[in-house]
């Protein structure tokens, strides 16, 4: 299996190129984060550090440098692969960088706007140009996948808004994209999904509450933080997809969970929980109901 994660240097993109590793891939690790330079994140996370990741997993991972926003360069990296592999069977476009740009709760007339239509280029146009470049030597094979990672499914996002116009639409955009690419793979018997991880326990999220993975349970958060997963899991349940001979039929242009995941494969964390955020925070919502979130593991 050959894949690309785009997005890899951290967090869900991570956990799925680990876990694609795991089951023997080889993995281009692409990302603007390396041990030669941050990105606008300043995160100490590289992409050289996942690709290590993915060959103690078991694969063979391969860090390639490259900004998504530049066609350039993303042509660069479908000529490498090309060039070495001559094959991709897995694409997944977890490309983000939008943090440092969106204002929580701000309406449009508030919101800078320059960063607001940076988030949404960094969201939706590198997924677009990705797409472009490296779909051309997936069709060359029958079979190929797609996976879009973005926060929240497609049936979520229908009754809630996220927080500011430019959140909203770069999520929503995401799970539309894996609806279009799924109608452009058909002919050529590919498969394209929308995947959301639940409450992630990213390094960055991890950081921001001042804890680790050891004691992630005493962070004074919202009450779904205790159904939250590791990047594993969403990885494991990306994995499961990638070698299922009938995933066409049962995911492409689909927008689904990793609880949603995890439930179809018999799949856990790594702590052999099986967590299910989104049911909770569904649930949650409903007059007069008190939940455990020890339930929801």
């Amino acid at each position: 299996m050959i894949a690309v994660v785009a997005g890899a240097t951290r967090g869900t993109g991570r956990g799925i190129a680990v876990a694609l590793g795991a089951a023997g891939a080889t993995v281009y690790c692409t990302g603007r984060s390396t041990r030669d330079g941050r990105s606008e994140m300043n995160r100490p996370e590289t992409i050289e550090e996942t690709a290590e990741l993915v060959t103690a997993a078991g694969g063979t991972g391969i860090a390639v440098r490259t900004d998504h926003l530049d066609p350039a360069q993303v042509e660069a990296l479908a000529e490498r692969v090309d060039r070495e592999q001559g094959r991709l069977d897995v694409l997944v476009n977890d490309v983000w960088g939008g943090d440092p740009l969106w204002e929580w709760e701000t309406p449009v007339w508030k919101h800078d706007m320059d960063k607001g239509f940076r988030l949404l280029r960094l969201a939706v146009d590198t997924h677009i140009i990705t797409s472009r470049h490296l779909l051309s030597l997936m069709i060359r094979n029958e079979g190929g996948l797609v996976v879009e990672v973005t926060d929240g499914t497609w049936s979520f996002h229908q009754s809630r808004y996220r927080d500011n116009v430019y959140f909203d639409l770069a999520k929503v955009s995401v799970n539309r994209l894996a609806f279009a690419w799924s109608h452009e793979l058909r002919p050529y018997g590919g498969t394209a999904m929308a995947v959301t991880p639940g409450f992630l326990r990213s390094e960055a999220m991890l950081d921001g509450f001042g804890v680790t993975e050891d004691n992630w349970r005493e962070a004074k958060v919202d009450p779904a933080w205790l159904v939250s997963e590791t990047p594993a899991y969403v990885g494991r349940g990306v994995a499961a997809v990638a070698a299922d001979p009938d995933r066409q039929r049962r995911w492409s242009g689909r927008s689904v969970s990793s609880e949603e995941l995890a439930e179809a494969y018999g799949l856990t964390d790594v702590d052999g929980s099986r967590p299910r955020v989104w049911s909770f925070i569904e649930e949650a919502r409903e007059p007069g109901k008190d939940l455990d979130p020890a339930d929801y593991r």
